[in-house]
Formats: structure tokens, sequence, C-alpha cells
């Protein structure tokens, strides 16, 4: 090799090699997920394949009434809730059986298995976990769900196969299986939309409106996509009748619809685009502010109907006047929980800025500039808006110095 070629390449290779050197070790952990209908269980094994011991310690909240017949190999021990996992530095397994079966205070239930489907939040699976790690150490992460023959299961995850999943999560070193899961004797309607996967799925037999669902976001999600920026790759929408909960409930990239909801209610505002914005922006109210998430994402469900034509001018005007009487019963926006009056309040004070916003801009700017400065984010209080609103409008928010937010 000439000289004059060598010598670069020399010094590439020495460059490269703290590079090389520094590469952040990996494990790989395998969810293995048997659902049992017979025992109304899930039995879950943690499977982790390593080399000398980057994953050092796992730790989970396994509450006993919910969790059992923990096991598994290397060092376990269980004190109450909390459950310490040492695994052999060549890897192993830990096991515990789930109880699915969760009724929400007053209501239906949130999680629900039966002989012919089960529909639970990957959260309950596999809970937050706190993990002691090699430097840097990153997982690599598969969930693998099984039941009964014939059974097929969907998530919020890329399908590798049937039954087996991606799960990804850069900002921690353990990904989780978090979001709604479904599986069973299952429909499915899927289709992309403005680059997401949109995925359907009830019971057979079940009366959610599959169709009717994907032909609403056909035109809600490219407009969210302009007003926020982003959509996930995959949102999947699960729904089931009763006796599960009326409502709807949001997770990550995924929400849950009980299937008889209306797509659009009698006040104009809808379950869906309110549940989708919540997934889409991942905007929360923290401590006493939860009416700023609530807020956002129920008038977001007003307005994005209208801009789609779902809504015309007028039953707009009219949804916006039964806000503005249901909210003056509020006498301040500042609680835990943000139902009721100081919804209807937040949809009028987000109305009112959102109104300040594009005067102030001649148009250029709207609420969307806003929660896009929110979701970077996620968790914010009043302080928060505040600071976002004025980085919009290059003053302080007028419409969020109100005596409702005194308090």
């Amino acid at each position: 090799m000439p000289r004059h070629v060598a010598i670069p390449l020399l010094l590439l290779l020495a460059l490269a090699a703290p590079v090389l050197a520094a590469a952040a070790p990996t494990y790989d952990v395998d969810y293995r997920v048997r659902l049992v209908p017979e025992d109304g269980t899930a039995e879950v094994a943690i499977v982790v394949g390593q080399d000398d011991g980057v994953l050092r310690e796992l730790g989970l909240e396994l509450d006993p009434d919910l969790y059992d017949d923990v096991r598994g190999d290397g060092e376990v021990e269980r004190e109450g809730d909390r459950v310490t996992w040492l695994p052999p530095k060549a890897g192993g397994t830990l096991r515990y059986s789930h109880r699915i079966d969760h009724r929400r205070r007053g209501g239906g239930y949130d999680a629900r298995i039966t002989r012919d489907w089960a529909l639970l939040r990957g959260d309950d699976l596999v809970p937050p976990a706190r993990v002691r790690v090699a430097k840097g150490a990153r997982s690599k992460a598969t969930l693998h769900v099984a039941g009964p023959e014939g059974w097929t299961a969907q998530t919020q995850w890329p399908e590798l196969e049937k039954g087996s999943f991606a799960v990804t999560n850069p900002e921690h070193s353990l990904a989780r299986p978090t979001g709604w899961l479904i599986a069973g004797d299952i429909g499915i309607r899927l289709e992309r939309v403005a680059g997401t996967l949109l995925v359907v799925a009830a019971p057979k037999g079940d009366s959610m409106r599959r169709n009717e669902i994907l032909a609403m976001l056909n035109l809600v999600l490219p407009e969210m996509k302009a007003a926020f920026g982003r959509l996930p790759p995959k949102l999947l929408i699960v729904g089931a009748d009763d006796p599960m909960w009326r409502g709807g409930l949001s997770a990550p990239q995924s929400l849950y619809m009980h299937s008889d909801r209306p797509l659009i209610s009698e006040n104009g505002t809808s379950t869906l685009v309110h549940e989708v914005v919540h997934v889409v922006t991942g905007v929360r109210g923290a401590g006493r502010d939860r009416w700023i998430g609530e807020g956002i994402a129920e008038y977001y469900s007003l307005r994005l109907l209208r801009q789609v034509g779902m809504l015309s001018d007028s039953r707009y005007e009219r949804a916006m006047g039964w806000m503005d009487e249901r909210g003056g019963e509020a006498d301040s926006l500042r609680a835990r929980l943000a139902q009721g009056a100081i919804r209807a309040r937040a949809v009028v004070l987000f109305r009112d800025l959102d109104d300040e916003i594009r005067q102030e801009s001649d148009g250029g700017k709207s609420l969307d500039d806003l929660v896009r400065v929110l979701m970077k984010d996620g968790s914010v209080d009043l302080e928060d808006l505040r600071e976002a609103a004025q980085q919009v409008l290059g003053r302080p928010a007028k419409s969020l110095d109100v005596p409702l937010l005194d308090a």
C-alpha cells in the first residue's frame, strides 16, 4: 500500500477506535405473555439474555392482590409490593401471574378477560420498573402474546410476526410494553392515514363502529398533523361493549373507547377526537392543573371537527355557548380533577387564548404554536402555560390573567 494512502487509513482507524470502544452495551428482553381465560390471568415471563451481567437489578411494584406466584432465576426478593430481581450474569427469567379483571370505581371494567377476548394495558402486565445496568446500557425488547388456539393480538408496537412485537423506548434503558393491548377472536380494520398506520380493533360481534372511526379519522388526522406537527407511526384504537367502562382512556400511541360512545356527542364534542389529541400531543396537566390537558383536548375536539366540516359554524357556536354556560358554574380551574364545569370553562379559556394569539399575530400564529411548545415537556402546569403563551405572543397572555386561575 502506498505510504500516502496508509497514513490517512491509520489515522481514520485511530479516530474511530474511541467511538467503537464507547459503544453502549445492550441486553435482550423478551416479554412473554400467555393469556389464560379460565384463570382470568396473564402469565408473564421476563426473559433476559445478556453477557457479563449488563442488567444487574430489576425492581417492580407488584401489588400482591394483583400479582402472585413471583419466582425467577438468580435472586428474587419480595417485600410487600416491592419485588427486586438480581438476574444471573448470563441472563435468566422472572415469572409472575397477573389477575386481569379490574373495575373502575363506580363503573365498568378498564381491564377484562373473557373466554373469547382480553383487553388491558401493557403497563399493567409490566408495571414501571427500576433498573440498575452497566453504564449506558440499553435493552433490545420484544413482546410475545399468546392465548388459546385461534387468538390474535394487537398492540401499539410494530408487529414482527403473528403475536410478536418490537418494543422500543430510547428514553429509558429498559423498554416496556406500554399502551393498550387487545387479543382474542377480534375484528380489525386498518388503514394508513397521514403517514400513520391506524388500527381499530374490537371483539368480533361487538358494536364498535370500526369503519366509521376510520372514516372520521381520515378527515381529522391530517388536520391534527398540520396543527401539532407530528403523528405517531402507529395508532391503535380498541373498544368493547358492556360491562366495559363507558368512556375513553388514552395511553401511549393507543386509546380505549367504549363501543357505544357516540363519535360526536349532542354537545358537539367527540370522545374519539379528544382522546386522539391526548395521544398525539402528550400534553397533560400536572397537580392542580389537570384542566390544561383536558381543556386542550376538548377544545380541539370541537375545533377540528369544525375545520373538516363535521360541525357547521352554527353548531360550533352553539357548542361554545353550551360550554360558556356550563363553565359558569366553575369558581376556579385549579383542581385535582377536571370534569364537568371545570372542563367546559377550560374550553372557553383556550378558545379565548386561540383568538388572542390569532389577533396579535394577524393570523400568523394560533393555539397550535403554543401547544407545540407544551408538547416538548408533556407534563405542564400553569406557569409552563403562561411561559409558552408569552413565548408565542411576545408578551403575557391577557386570557391567562383571570380570577379563575388565582386560587
